[in-house]
């Protein structure tokens, strides 16, 4: 059978051949540039807990020397400290306050206030240059032997059919290509969409900023500050700063939506003006990188079209308020990995090729109207709400759910009415996470007695089985495998319609001895289980996958010896 095409190697794109390389499928990445970025410090990436998490599971070697932890979050407001958070590296399962608040709901800014109150932790975003993002994740492509890099090489012409996919590519080595798939990664002026003639309607200009990346000492070492209606003459509506390593800070100014052109020189003295402005005189610096940059609000009408998709910001672009449109790529990456390795390796209907659009466009959609009301709220002005008690505070709370990764701004996204979630049944339990949202990072116990996260077994192309068995931390694995309900769960597990793995683990927020969670490859709940029912394990992992495939879907792997070339 022959390759996934994948046109475009930034994070997404190449998180998307890695995420079906270790999945076992072949990759082509086709990529316009030369294979190499040019370092830009004040370009950088913020990583909420789920996909830094998934960009370690694929190997990107960058992250640990050149990402920063932020030990807090402070909001300022004129003269006065509006907020103090305090951030840590918790154990992964998504911080304090982040329960039952996947997909956004409850009111905005539910999780932050609850975690004031209680003087609980949130798990810290991950800060780093978009360019050592990138380098990591390429270093891991170019060590898989399943992933092919091609340079230089500019998409043109894009054919289907029943059997998969035929593209040209321009330029020194101008040839043709055949594929399975083809995913766009190629950004917001997409080849790929534009060849499927898919639109891309939106909001132009939403907001506008001025940024700066220099080496300095501030008053908060390690964590991220916005500043409101900052005090100093000049100093605009909003400023933020932002921790990288090596005592380097992002410096964002907010600007007016369509102002006039911004200078070096005034950029310069906005940096000067902010640095005095928080340390009572201006203290030493040295100025890495500046730029000003523009935030537009688009979704794509279609993400699939036949065997073609779209992903990152070939199909959205959103980023105002703190939100941040990569996360939301790499995001479609991992969905959309792991529907087309299934595809690949074992055949698919469509409905669980459909099911990327269904799921992944309406979680953006969803992001994106949070951000546009919150917009009118916080950037529309003037009116009697800006005098009433508690405004003020409500849209600090706004903005920590947008930068802080939590509420409808911010949280990991859930799927209860994707058209994969089985239909309910008695034998049904529940537990702390709902139907569709991201799992709990509990520590599970592997058959071969490897105790790890569970969200160290996500992405190999199996859904895993949990069983919740308190005490079997303490007891010899060889007695615990053959005694109680094991052995009959283990019986239903291998007679699944889909691959899967047998997990156990000692406890499960809301979850009873001997429940049973089935699990999606890339880590959301599709049921839980108060005890073993073989037969609605089946039926929810059928549902899960879509059903079974359509004949005309089966896989061919007939010419795997020649899977990676390309046809001249």
């Amino acid at each position: 059978m022959d390759p996934v095409i994948v046109v475009g190697a930034g994070p997404v794109g190449l998180a998307l051949s890695l995420c079906l390389a270790t999945q076992g499928v072949p990759v082509v990445v086709l990529d316009e540039g030369a294979g190499s970025d040019d370092p830009r410090p004040a370009r950088t990436a913020v990583l909420r807990p789920d996909t830094a998490a998934l960009m370690a599971r694929l190997g990107c070697s960058t992250l640990r020397d050149e990402g920063a932890r932020w030990v807090g979050w402070r909001q300022l407001r004129r003269k006065q400290q509006m907020r103090q958070l305090p951030l840590g590296d918790t154990d992964g399962s998504g911080g304090a306050g982040m329960a039952g608040m996947a997909g956004g709901t409850g009111s905005a800014g539910d999780a932050v206030a609850d975690a004031e109150r209680d003087g609980a932790v949130f798990a810290s975003p991950l800060h780093l240059p978009q360019h050592a993002l990138t380098r990591g994740l390429r270093d891991a492509a170019v060590r898989h032997d399943l992933v092919r890099l091609v340079t230089g090489s500019r998409l043109d012409s894009l054919e289907q059919d029943a059997r998969g996919v035929t593209v040209h590519t321009r330029g020194p080595g101008a040839t043709w290509w055949r594929g399975s798939h083809v995913v766009g990664c190629d950004g917001a002026r997409s080849t790929v969409r534009k060849l499927l003639g898919v639109r891309f309607p939106g909001r132009t200009a939403v907001e506008r900023h001025a940024v700066a990346a220099l080496r300095v000492e501030l008053p908060w070492p390690g964590e991220a500050v916005l500043h409101r209606q900052p005090p100093w003459r000049g100093g605009g509506q909003e400023v933020s700063a932002r921790p990288l390593t090596d005592g380097v800070w992002r410096l964002d100014w907010l600007l007016p939506a369509r102002g006039e052109l911004v200078t070096p020189e005034a950029l310069v003295a906005r940096v000067r003006d902010t640095l005095a402005g928080w340390c009572g005189e201006t203290p030493p610096y040295d100025l890495l990188d500046t730029g000003v940059y523009t935030l537009h609000h688009r979704l794509a009408r279609r993400w699939r079209v036949g065997r073609a998709f779209l992903a990152g910001d070939a199909a959205h672009l959103l980023g105002a308020l703190g939100t941040q449109g990569l996360d939301e790529g790499l995001r479609d990456a991992d969905n959309l990995g792991w529907k087309l390795a299934h595809a690949w390796h074992h055949g698919a209907s469509e409905t669980l090729l459909d099911s990327y659009q269904a799921e992944r466009r309406t979680a953006v959609a969803a992001r994106l109207r949070a951000a546009d009301q919150s917009l009118t709220i916080l950037r529309g002005g003037g009116g009697l709400r800006t005098y009433l008690p508690g405004t003020a505070r409500g849209h600090d709370t706004l903005l920590a759910d947008g930068h802080l990764g939590h509420g409808p701004l911010g949280a990991p996204p859930a799927y209860p009415h994707s058209p994969l979630a089985p239909p309910y049944a008695e034998a049904h339990a529940t537990v702390d996470t709902r139907t569709g949202a991201p799992v709990d990072n509990v520590l599970v116990t592997a058959p071969d007695g490897m105790t790890v996260r569970l969200r160290d077994r996500l992405g190999r192309g199996r859904w895993l089985v949990v069983l919740v068995a308190p005490g079997t931390g303490v007891w010899d694995r060889r007695h615990w495998l053959t005694a109680g309900v094991m052995p009959r769960l283990a019986e239903a597990v291998a007679a699944l319609p889909a691959p899967a793995e047998l997990l156990v683990t000692e406890s499960y927020p809301g979850a009873s001895a001997h429940s049973v969670l089935y699990v999606r490859p890339d880590g959301h709940l599709v049921a839980a289980f108060g005890g073993v029912r073989p037969e609605e394990l089946y039926a929810a992992a059928d549902a899960a996958r879509g059903g079974a495939p359509e004949a005309s879907a089966a896989p061919d792997h007939s010419d795997r010896a020649d899977r990676t070339a390309n046809i001249n």
